[in-house]
């Protein structure tokens, strides 16, 4: 066939994907979600498992949003009254109320003058920082920031790029210094949570040392953090690592509706004519449709949702579920990185240990997501547990109790 000389290289390389251990394979396919009965919350049933139940505890779903009944009629309705899809990018003839009323709202949340929705969160710093990084800005982030974040400075090509160490900000201090010569503007990026982890930036000094250099640069020095993990998961009322760490707003804010406000999409708040700009100029968004108008009207209700008193009952409980998993791991002498983000990580620092303990939790039901060299610097490998306002006490306890009975 024409291309077999290239299915071989392809094939060649696949297999060396499967021997370093960083092959994701067959990908595990959802058949039904069964409600929560008793004292047990959601679980999943799978593809070629039968009628065997999973409770997941590697889901972004971080305050069971993608299951409420309000937002599912939510989106039901605006199907309903806009069609299943959105037909057209926004500039032409693709932009639904929902969308507006959507991008207002979020604005509003996040106390910005203006915000923009994009397809997802990756595409919106793609869409933010490709615009952004020009020719004569330089860039500044940290080395564990999201694969977004990595790419989205390839493809923009900056005229410098500087990356500090994990939350080392005296480095951080340092790269701004370095480019500070050579640049007209220069944009520090960094993750909020950073999700392999479940660590957050230290916003209001990161903030600080930015406004320090922001003289050196005749087109300002900005701060951007993508809190796609902690917007609706963090801080008393959800807005994420800006409020946990009670940090003044940050100059572009990326945020996503798929984790904590369960539906799809991503979006960016920031000035005015910061947005207006992107508007005319991120590509992510130009060229390609929104999220649909049923989606966008059940983000706006999971929203409402969130800014409301369920809302802060939704967050309260994420926390007490969150500290009992943690207090456990700690009862069972197992290592994890302490914080209040639902994300814990049980660091296990053993590929084969990993993989094996991911297959021992699956074959007890639960789903977890091991993370082994060299998607992780060898000796950190670890096993990501995510907790929702889904799970009950029994699910974290059952959990737990799978974890203490593992003998590998």
């Amino acid at each position: 066939m024409p291309v077999d000389r290239m299915h071989q290289t392809l094939a060649a390389e696949l297999e060396d994907l499967g021997a370093k251990g960083s092959l994701k394979g067959a990908e595990a396919v959802v058949t039904e979600v069964v409600p929560a009965t008793g004292d047990r919350g959601p679980r999943v049933k799978l593809a070629g498992a039968g009628d065997k139940l999973f409770l997941r505890m590697n889901s972004n779903n971080y305050l069971g949003m993608s299951l409420r009944r309000e937002v599912i009629e939510a989106e039901e309705a605006a199907s309903r009254a806009f069609g299943a899809g959105p037909g057209a990018v926004r500039f032409i003839s693709g932009t639904f109320q929902p969308h507006v009323e959507l991008e207002r709202r979020l604005a509003e949340f996040h106390g910005r003058e203006a915000c923009m929705i994009f397809s997802s969160a990756y595409a919106t710093t793609l869409g933010v920082l490709s615009p952004l990084l020009s020719k004569e800005t330089a860039v500044v982030s940290d080395d564990l920031n999201h694969n977004c974040i990595i790419n989205a400075i390839r493809l923009a090509r900056p005229a410098a790029k500087r990356i500090y160490k994990h939350l080392d900000l005296e480095q951080l201090d340092q790269c701004l210094e370095e480019v500070a010569a050579e640049s007209r503007r220069a944009i520090v990026v960094t993750d909020g949570i950073f999700s392999m982890r479940g660590d957050h930036a230290p916003l209001p000094e990161i903030l600080e040392i930015v406004r320090k250099y922001d003289g050196a640069f005749e087109e300002n020095a900005l701060l951007m953090v993508d809190d796609s993990h902690g917007v609706g998961a963090f801080g008393k009322t959800g807005r994420g690592v800006e409020e946990y760490t009670g940090c003044d707003p940050v100059d572009v804010l990326v945020a996503t509706l798929g984790k904590a406000l369960g539906v799809n999409g991503g979006y960016v708040a920031a000035s005015r004519q910061i947005v207006d700009y992107l508007r005319e100029k991120a590509p992510m968004y130009i060229y390609s449709n929104p999220i649909t108008p049923a989606e966008a009207a059940a983000a706006l209700r999971a929203l409402e949702i969130l800014d409301s008193e369920v809302g802060i009952g939704l967050l309260d409980h994420l926390r007490a579920m969150t500290v009992r998993f943690e207090a456990g791991l700690e009862r069972l002498g197992l290592e994890t990185i302490p914080g209040e983000h639902p994300v814990v990580p049980l660091m296990v620092r053993d590929t084969e240990r990993t993989s094996g303990l991911v297959r021992h939790l699956r074959d007890q039901g639960i789903l977890a997501t091991g993370l082994n060299f060299p998607v992780v610097p060898k000796g950190d490998e670890e096993i990501r547990f995510q907790i929702s306002a889904d799970h009950t006490e029994a699910d974290i306890d059952e959990t737990l109790a799978a974890l203490e009975a593992f003998q590998g």
